[in-house]
């Protein structure tokens, strides 16, 4: 089996190319090697590899920044995704995609299911509901995995940051009024993997969308005190103590694009699919925590 990833280099790349790598011949590239914002020339890769999978796991991540780059957002999330799908549908292969909570509105009292109504609030959202919407239209064998609160080792998300403000800060105010589940990049190239080897058996799930997350639910501010609880438990020194750490409104932290409320999502589909369990947010966020910890003591 041949295996081609793009967006080796984002914390669900790097777990992917560790992952992956039992099940066939990996190739892997960053943006330097294949960009999304230039779909044109997606193709040509997809021709010279001839991969039997093709594992997308780029993005424009940056919510805030997406509102003032819309046109850059849509090449990356939705653009380059969608020419991805038909030159994967083109070579029969398979395209693996990832897309986020953040195609849903947050107003809904319970968890997401994969078939309710998407309206996202931010251009972020709709450029991932683009790309969702592109790969379908290129009706060939595809998995689109959302996930949400993605974390991994490494100094770009929620985890670092809060590890870090603990080191200078005595008091931290955090979110309380929007939920969701912690999921490692880990967590999330691991079910990859099993979908793979399905394919390579020639059992492969059903194509389409799939909820990919950590279960139980917390809010940013119960994510944080977790961290800061874990750390103080394990020993590292800081300056912030858990009961420092204050919940406050969205409203509190105005930002250029509006976050869902409710980031729930249900993954049924996906353990009935795969007939798997998946973990609880807290026992995912030890393993980056396992790496993070220690760096901080440094």
């Amino acid at each position: 089996m041949r295996l081609l990833i793009l967006g080796r280099d984002g914390q669900v790349g790097t777990a992917l190319t560790q992952l992956l790598a039992p099940l066939g011949m990996v190739v892997a590239f960053g943006r330097e090697g294949a960009d999304l914002a230039h779909p044109e020339g997606l193709a040509k890769i997809v021709d010279r590899e001839r991969p039997d999978v093709i594992v997308n796991a780029g993005a424009y991540t940056a919510v805030d920044q997406a509102e003032s780059e819309p046109e850059l957002a849509q090449l990356v999330n939705a653009d380059g995704p969608a020419a991805l799908a038909r030159a994967a549908a083109e070579r029969d292969a398979w395209l693996i995609h990832y897309s986020t909570d953040y195609v849903f509105d947050g107003e809904k009292p319970g968890p997401y299911a994969e078939d309710d109504a998407t309206a996202p609030l931010n251009v972020y959202g709709a450029s991932k509901r683009a790309g969702e919407q592109a790969i379908g239209k290129a009706d060939g064998k595809h998995l689109i995995f959302r996930t949400s609160w993605v974390h991994a080792p490494g100094r770009s998300n929620f985890v670092a940051k809060i590890l870090g403000l603990a080191q200078s800060r005595d008091e931290l105010r955090v979110i309380d009024d929007q939920v969701g589940a912690p999921t490692s990049a880990r967590l999330i190239a691991e079910v990859t993997a099993r979908a793979v080897a399905k394919i390579a058996h020639d059992r492969p799930l059903a194509r389409g969308i799939y909820h990919l997350a950590a279960a139980g639910e917390t809010s940013w501010h119960g994510y944080a005190s977790y961290i800061i609880g874990e750390a103080v438990r394990r020993g590292v020194p800081l300056k912030l103590r858990p009961e420092r750490v204050l919940p406050v409104s969205s409203s509190a932290f105005p930002s250029p694009a509006r976050r869902p409320h409710n980031s729930r999502l249900s993954t049924h589909k996906l353990r009935s699919a795969l007939g798997i369990e998946l973990p609880d947010w807290q026992a995912d966020v030890l393993g980056t925590l396992d790496t993070l910890l220690p760096e901080t003591i440094r």
